[in-house]
């Protein structure tokens, strides 16, 4: 008892201290703010949910824009190609008609010259003194044959009144006869020795372009028949000719449609168009003038000559060039742009659009190609519009918006 008394507290009364009333603290708006938190993630799940379902279903795009033209019919007439080569109308070979050294060369390469102009000058003094010798002796002869005609005059009457015999008579008629000969032979020399000393002047013998000179001035050139020496060239340079050969099957048609008068002529005469290699359209127009008379075995073709104008003289000869010969007499064709045309592995296709504006799929089979245009042998018909730009956008059996293309611009495309 005694230890519980020590260890326990003592106990003092003290009086309890006195406590400030709490003041209520002010309310929070919990509801307030859960309220506008449900609300934003109502709004937020809201607007990914209408995203979602607008990225599922997209909105259809708008047909595809195309070019459509219409097929056009045009009369024609079909051609065949064929590779031919320019050569002159007239060409010529100048070489010296007499031997000697040259004196001058009077040409420029490629020059234009006329007939009569002088292209070479032989050394002309030997043939000068051949020349004044034949003269000499045509005077010589000339005296002679005048003597002996007197002579032989004066005899005639003398053996009339039985002066002379008649053997000394003939005598003197055959003396004169061999001196008018002489006379003959002596004027025959002098005009050899002149052709001569004019053939010192090598001159044009036609109007045309020279080559250039194969020989220059102190060479000495011959004129010896049949190894006269080469000088220069001259080819004409109005018409020219071009050679084409034709394949046997391409002749045999012409040839039959010539006779039945189905081909186009202008002025009796068969029309045909040519191309140089640097062109792109056949604007050359010529006829045809002649033909080979047969077929040369070793090809199977005959050799067609045709004429063509010269005017600015680019027709060289020498030039390859293709040639379209009319085998066909004038008949209806359809023609489309190379832009409509497509390929579908092996086959040739359109687009066409028709008043409910889907394109249309269509089989083609082409023809040749006429200024920059294609024919349509089968496939389609006068009117038709066929899609010429956007092809590759447009689908068929699906709608397309379609716009009226301007024949200028499809003819330059």
């Amino acid at each position: 008892m005694i230890a519980d008394q020590a260890h326990s507290p003592v106990s003092v009364n003290r009086p309890a201290p006195k406590t400030k009333p709490r003041e209520p603290k002010p309310r929070r708006p919990y509801g307030l703010v859960a309220g506008l938190l449900a609300a934003g993630v109502a709004a937020y799940f809201g607007l990914h949910s209408k995203a979602a379902s607008t990225a599922e279903t997209p909105a259809a795009p708008p047909p595809p824009k195309v070019t459509v033209a219409t097929v056009e019919e045009r009369t024609m007439i079909d051609r065949h190609e064929l590779l031919g080569r320019v050569d002159a109308v007239e060409s010529v070979e100048i070489r010296p008609r007499v031997s000697g050294h040259i004196d001058e060369v009077r040409l420029q390469s490629g020059q234009l010259v006329k007939k009569g102009d002088v292209l070479f000058v032989i050394d002309p003094r030997p043939y000068r003194a051949q020349f004044d010798l034949a003269t000499a002796t045509v005077e010589r002869a000339k005296a002679k044959a005048q003597n002996t005609g007197r002579i032989a005059k004066r005899s005639t009457e003398l053996y009339k009144s039985r002066t002379i015999s008649i053997e000394e008579s003939d005598t003197r008629s055959s003396t004169d006869a061999e001196a008018q000969a002489d006379l003959l032979a002596a004027e025959a020399a002098l005009a050899t020795a002149k052709l001569d000393l004019e053939f010192t002047e090598v001159r044009a013998p036609i109007d045309g372009r020279v080559s250039r000179a194969l020989v220059t001035a102190g060479n000495l050139v011959s004129g010896a028949p049949g190894g006269a020496t080469l000088l220069t060239t001259i080819v004409s340079v109005g018409e020219v000719y071009v050679y084409a050969d034709v394949d046997e099957e391409t002749l045999l048609a012409f040839n039959r449609l010539t006779r039945a008068g189905s081909l186009p002529t202008e002025n009796g005469r068969v029309p045909v168009e040519m191309q140089l290699s640097d062109e792109t359209t056949f604007g050359h127009r010529g006829y045809v003038e002649s033909a080979d008379n047969r077929l040369q075995t070793g090809t199977g073709s005959l050799v067609l000559r045709m004429v063509f104008p010269n005017p600015t003289g680019e027709l060289i000869p020498g030039l390859f060039a293709r040639v379209r010969l009319p085998v066909s007499a004038p008949h209806t064709a359809l023609l489309v742009s190379e832009r409509a045309v497509g390929t579908d592995q092996s086959q040739k296709f359109v687009l066409t659009v028709g008043a409910d504006k889907v394109a249309t799929y269509r089989a083609v089979k082409l023809g040749a190609t006429v200024d920059g245009q294609r024919i349509i042998s089968t496939g389609l018909q006068p009117g038709d519009h066929v899609i010429v730009n956007g092809l590759q956008r447009a689908r068929p059996g699906s709608p397309v918006t379609p716009e009226i293309a301007k024949t200028n611009t499809i003819a330059a495309q």
